[in-house]
């Protein structure tokens, strides 16, 4: 069955490229009206543009709390409220464990940590005051499910998004505000280009795409993830399909990490 998202009230938020503008194509697609935040305003007008009539476009930096408030208010003010939240801005950084300073930290998790809390802080006070309830959705990573290794800076800001989905549920779910995250896996972006470069820059690897080869290669499924493949499961969250569901990071991963372990055949 087709999902509908017919007069949905959109914002994502890292839109103008990879993940997030697959995500906005794919949900106006299904008929949402979007608003597309990105820190690159051209790259955010250039995916409003292929949208059409349905999109806007806005400049957002997710760690400026009035920038953030601006996107979600331009879809009030064009669209008239807000009813689901897509908090997908991101930034990866290669850096062995011992080299991690402080302003590696504080820069992924400014976006990546901070930017979810900002976002999702703003979205329920608007939700709040529509009194409509509504669907907040985050980006994590399976790299919230377990750190990585030269990624730690990385797995802890996406741990923290987990953390933040699962205790914002909590919060609002007495005021039909659903909270969820999808935790991608290795996905051909430019993102996974910048990581593919810093395992060369640290000699880890020794040629372009040995390190993105190497993740990919985990998943059960034989390949590596493309954009289009987290559309599905951000039309479901995004949708009334998924009313009863919140609090959850759903993998989408192809199978590279598994929550539970197999159970092995013969033991008891």
């Amino acid at each position: 069955m087709a999902i509908d998202l017919n007069g949905v009230r959109v914002v994502i938020n890292g839109a103008g490229q990879g993940i997030g503008a697959a995500i906005a194509r794919g949900v106006a697609e299904s008929g949402a009206r979007v608003v597309i935040g990105d820190i690159d305003g051209d790259k955010a007008q250039a995916v409003a543009d292929s949208i059409g009539a349905s999109a806007r476009a806005i400049r957002v930096d997710v760690r400026d709390r009035a920038s953030v408030r601006a996107a979600i208010g331009l879809a009030v003010a064009d669209f008239g409220g807000l009813d689901v939240m897509f908090n997908n801005a991101g930034i990866a950084q290669v850096r062995p464990f011992l080299d991690i300073t402080e302003e590696d930290f504080r820069a992924v998790m400014e976006i990546n940590a901070l930017g979810v809390l900002i976002g999702t802080q703003e979205a329920v006070r608007q939700m709040l005051a529509q009194g409509t309830g509504g669907s907040i959705i985050n980006t994590a990573s399976i790299a919230g499910k377990q750190g990585y290794e030269p990624l730690g800076h990385y797995s802890a800001s996406k741990f923290a998004v987990v953390a933040l989905t699962q205790t914002a549920a909590r919060a609002f779910g007495k005021d039909r505000i659903r909270v969820n995250a999808i935790c991608p896996g290795v996905v051909a972006t430019d993102m996974w280009k910048t990581i593919d470069r810093g395992f060369q820059d640290n000699a880890l690897t020794s040629r372009p795409q040995e390190a993105f080869e190497t993740f990919a290669a985990g998943a059960v499924l034989g390949r590596p993830s493309t954009p289009q493949d987290l559309v599905g499961v951000a039309r479901f969250l995004a949708s009334p399909e998924s009313g009863f569901t919140t609090g959850q990071s759903i993998m989408a991963d192809g199978g590279m990490v598994f929550v539970c372990p197999p159970i092995r055949t013969g033991e008891r």
